[in-house]
C-alpha cells in the first residue's frame, strides 16, 4: 500500500527528479504550490506555470494557492529579519504545507526546497521535523542527489528555469556583482 505524501513545490525544474525519487519509493504524491515568497507576480506564475507543466508530465495533481499569493504579509514576516530572512521564509511555506498534510490526512510532507544546492539544507530539514505530528511525518530525504539531471530534464522539457531563489532580495543579491563592477 502506498502512503500519501504532500510535496511542497517551489518551482518546475526542483521538481523533476524530487517527484522521480518519491514515486519511486511508491510514494502517491500531491503537489502544492505554495510561495508568497516569490516576487514579482509575473515571476510568481512563470514558476507556478512550470510546476504544473511538470507536474502534468509526473501525473500528479497540485494543489494551487493563488488565492494565498499575498506578498505583502511575506514582506511583513521578513522586515527587520532580513539576514535570517531565509529561515522565516521556509518556516512559513513548510507551516502552510505540513498544516495541509494534517488537514488531508496526509501520511507524509516534505519539499522540493531540499532539492536546492542553493538553499539551507540543515535548516529546512530541522523545521520538517518540527512540524512533523504522529499522524503527518515529516520525510527526509536529501534530493540534491538529482541536482544535475533536474537541470539537465528542465532544459529538455522547456520548463522555465529561474535564475533566482525568488525573493526581491535574492534578486537583488544576485545583481550586487554588477553594481561593484560599475
Amino acid at each position: 500500500m502506498s502512503t500519501r505524501l504532500l510535496l511542497h513545490i517551489c518551482c518546475g525544474p526542483c521538481s523533476i527528479t524530487t517527484l522521480q525519487t518519491l514515486q519511486d519509493q511508491g510514494h502517491d504524491v500531491t503537489g502544492l504550490f505554495y510561495n508568497p515568497n516569490i516576487h514579482p507576480l509575473t515571476e510568481y506564475v512563470k514558476r507556478r506555470d512550470g510546476c504544473l507543466q511538470v507536474a502534468e508530465r509526473f501525473g500528479i495533481n497540485v494543489i494551487v494557492k493563488d488565492d494565498e499569493y499575498r506578498p505583502q504579509e511575506w514582506f511583513r514576516a521578513v522586515a527587520h529579519r532580513e539576514n535570517n530572512r531565509c529561515f522565516h521564509c521556509y518556516a512559513g511555506r513548510l507551516e502552510r504545507t505540513a498544516q495541509i498534510a494534517r488537514r488531508g490526512n496526509f501520511d507524509f510532507f516534505t519539499s522540493t526546497l531540499l532539492y536546492s544546492k542553493h538553499q539551507k539544507h540543515d535548516d529546512i530539514a530541522a523545521l520538517g521535523r518540527d512540524l512533523a505530528t504522529s499522524k503527518t511525518r515529516f520525510l527526509y530525504h536529501d534530493f540534491r542527489e538529482g541536482w544535475s539531471e533536474g537541470i539537465e530534464t528542465s532544459k529538455e522539457w522547456g520548463i522555465y528555469r529561474q535564475q533566482y531563489c525568488g525573493c526581491l532580495y535574492s534578486e537583488n543579491e544576485r545583481h550586487q556583482r554588477e553594481l561593484r563592477r560599475s
